[in-house]
């Protein structure tokens, strides 16, 4: 069995799973969302790094073969702990992958949306810079996204307003591309997509890494019949079942667990 490891702050790695699942039907995976300390885009690097490493631990432990990050955040702050702690194990984060397609598309600007800790380090803006220096990296925090996500507001009118009250400076400055730099963003792609319009290219950073994590480890995208494909909460409800589900397309129960 070759085990595939991710885990997020919240529901917002299902995006990653639902490409996962949508161009590998029979890989096997583990998914763990921190549900019980979201979100991790407000909270220190130190505590961002330790709650990292508890999440990898329980993926690893149940047989992960590679760890995919699919928390912007955790990308941006705990990669070099997280390597660091596990040295045996591959790590690969959202961050790489969405930046590299992103600048393959543009020729001026790339505009860039995500937390509050992951705006702030400046991690887009570095690597970007290192595969073209030319580009222009303009961000914008928008941190009421995820919450709105989590209660399933996709398309709500009050999500529907915030997107364009956190996106209109990247419009009104003709940004080429835009990159969806936190995995719970992908939900609201189509209401983006609409807002910026078709001249903008937006980089889905889910199906960014999925396709990377192919590339680099083909041999873990193995597909079987009786795969095992195991969804775990460290605070499962009723609710996120639901929305597991009906993000993913078919029926997922998740399971209580403790870091």
């Amino acid at each position: 069995m070759s085990m595939i490891g991710l885990f997020d702050s919240g529901v917002g790695e299902l995006t990653v799973v639902r490409e996962l699942i949508r161009k590998y039907p029979g890989a096997d995976f583990v998914y763990l969302g921190d549900t019980a300390r979201y979100p991790y885009g407000n909270k220190s690097k130190e505590t961002v790094e330790r709650y990292a490493v508890e999440d990898a631990k329980f993926v690893i432990d149940q047989g992960a073969e590679l760890v995919i990050v699919a928390c912007n955040t955790a990308s941006s702050l705990a990669m070099d702990k997280l390597r660091a702690t596990y040295p045996d194990t591959p790590f690969l984060g959202v961050i790489k992958p969405a930046a590299a397609l992103a600048v393959t598309q543009s020729k001026t600007s790339v505009g860039v949306v995500g937390t509050r800790a992951t705006v702030g380090s400046g991690i887009y803006d570095e690597v970007i810079k290192e595969l073209n220096p030319k580009l222009k990296v303009l961000q914008k925090a928008c941190p009421l996204f995820v919450p709105l996500v989590e209660e399933g507001m996709i398309d709500d009118q009050v999500t529907k307003m915030m997107v364009r009250r956190y996106l209109m400076p990247l419009r009104q400055k003709n940004v080429e591309t835009l990159i969806l730099g936190c995995t719970h963003y992908p939900f609201l792609q189509p209401l983006i997509e609409r807002f910026m319009g078709k001249r903008v290219k937006v980089i889905n950073s889910a199906e960014a890494v999925v396709d990377k994590a192919y590339e680099l480890y083909p041999g873990l995208f193995k597909e079987s019949k009786d795969s095992k494909q195991t969804i775990s909460f460290t605070d499962a409800s009723s609710h996120l079942d639901s929305l597991a589900s009906k993000w993913l397309g078919k029926k997922f129960v998740g399971t209580a667990v403790s870091l």
